[in-house]
């Protein structure tokens, strides 16, 4: 960074900046600039290059900000009101941006919370619970048998077979128990989310991984085609790699956008070959490289799905809620 002056680096961030989301924005950044890639170092630069922005381009971003998080909050709202169940015991709470207002919407709906116990994913999703007067109790301490009567989260993206790509907020591993835990997981995010393929919009896969292990991964990544994978940075460089609440690495590996079991049926290959991989394939080939902990991909069985072959939940959405620009909100269901 010794090179650019402070001006000469804010104007090249300031359109980056501009020009790209912040998931496009955090490997552009990591992989030109060799920058930290943590989102709380994009925050960051976005302050500082604040007083190099046009007061024109400051209020339209803020025009959009306030469109994406009233999305936000008229998803929450809707996916609440018709998936709570009003006599819930064990609720699932995510990690997600999306998350703040799933648990707005729940003490909006006037129902006795008083006996139920919500399970974090996170550590901001346990602060959230407790500002909202809410019981939080952590995954661990959950009864031998208890399954969560439903879980409400966000993603990074979503296909057209409503498999997810999770882990932006380092959180995956969390996110996808609660998920499996659940009789039923229901997906809330804005429309930006919304993708016919996954890694289309939202450029690499979190991994959480061994630290002892994240030489060999990142190996074995480039191996089945990754481009560029990386170890996500703290905000400071001083601090290193980020941490997982498990203590974990967490790798960033972006790949060729994922073909769905459609693409597969039409005659394309998924299996890797030139890089091309399906989603549950290459899910499967990520997790079964030693030092994986868990994959940022939900895909296979709903809960219901699981149910009716034996088991207790799944990975997939039965259902995902998408804020629209417009303040309508869309609705997709997965395939029974």
């Amino acid at each position: 960074m010794s090179t650019y002056t402070a001006h000469g680096l804010f104007t090249v961030l300031r359109s980056l900046y501009f020009s790209f989301p912040l998931p496009s924005l955090h490997p552009l950044l990591n992989q030109h600039l060799r920058l930290p890639c943590a989102p709380a170092y994009c925050a960051q630069i976005r302050s500082r290059i604040q007083p190099y922005t046009s007061a024109s381009a400051s209020t339209s971003t803020s025009k959009m900000t306030d469109q994406i998080e009233a999305a936000k909050r008229a998803a929450g709202k809707t996916a609440v009101n018709n998936h709570y169940p009003k006599d819930a015991k064990w609720v699932g709470i995510g990690s997600g941006s999306t998350i703040q207002y799933v648990i707005e919407a729940i003490k909006e709906l006037n129902v006795d919370t008083s006996m139920t116990k919500y399970v974090p994913t996170g550590f901001q999703s346990k602060q959230l619970i407790v500002e909202a007067g809410l019981t939080p109790i952590e995954f661990d301490s959950i009864p031998e048998g208890t399954v969560l009567d439903i879980a409400f989260d966000g993603a990074d993206e979503v296909d057209d077979d409503l498999n997810l790509i999770k882990g932006g907020g380092a959180c995956l591993f969390q996110e996808k128990i609660v998920a499996l835990q659940a009789k039923e997981f229901i997906c809330v995010a804005d429309s930006r989310k919304l993708q016919s393929r996954l890694l289309s919009n939202w450029k690499y896969i979190p991994i959480e991984v061994a630290p002892i292990a994240a030489r060999r991964v990142l190996t074995k990544l480039k191996e089945l085609g990754s481009i560029n994978p990386m170890v996500r940075l703290s905000a400071t460089p001083k601090e290193g790699p980020l941490k997982s609440d498990q203590d974990f690495f967490i790798i960033d590996a972006p790949f060729k956008p994922l073909l769905i079991k459609s693409d597969v049926e039409a005659g394309n290959n998924g299996s890797g070959k030139d890089g091309v991989w399906e989603v549950e394939n290459l899910a499967r080939a990520i997790k079964g490289i030693a030092g994986v902990l868990e994959v940022g991909i939900f895909f296979g069985s709903t809960g219901p799905q699981a149910t009716a072959k034996g088991g207790i939940g799944g990975q997939k959405p039965v259902a995902a809620y998408f804020g629209m620009p417009d303040g309508t909100v869309t609705v997709r269901h997965a395939q029974q």
